[in-house]
C-alpha cells in the first residue's frame, strides 16, 4: 500500500467495499455472495443491508424517473 502512495485500508475494507460496489452496480445477490464465498445469499444480505436498501430506494427513484417521462410523453 505505502509503495503505491495508497490509504492504509485493511484487506476486509476493500471487501466490503467490493460488496458495496456490485450491490450498487445492480449485480445479482447470489453472484455476490458467490464471489464473496457466502454459502448462503442470504448471510450477504443480512451483511450488507444498508447497502442494499440504499440500491433500493435508487432503483425505485429510477422508476419513478422513467414513469414520470413516459407519462410526461403522452399527454
Amino acid at each position: 500500500m505505502r509503495a503505491h502512495n495508497l490509504p492504509d485500508i485493511s484487506i476486509h475494507s476493500l471487501r466490503h467495499t467490493n460488496a458495496t460496489l456490485m450491490i450498487n452496480s445492480g449485480i445479482p445477490l447470489t453472484t455476490i455472495a458467490a464471489r464473496l464465498g457466502h454459502a448462503d445469499p442470504t448471510t450477504t444480505s443480512k451483511i450488507y443491508v444498508h447497502a442494499i436498501q440504499s440500491a433500493d430506494a435508487a432503483a425505485a427513484e429510477q422508476l419513478d424517473m422513467i414513469f414520470t417521462n413516459r407519462t410526461a410523453n403522452i399527454s
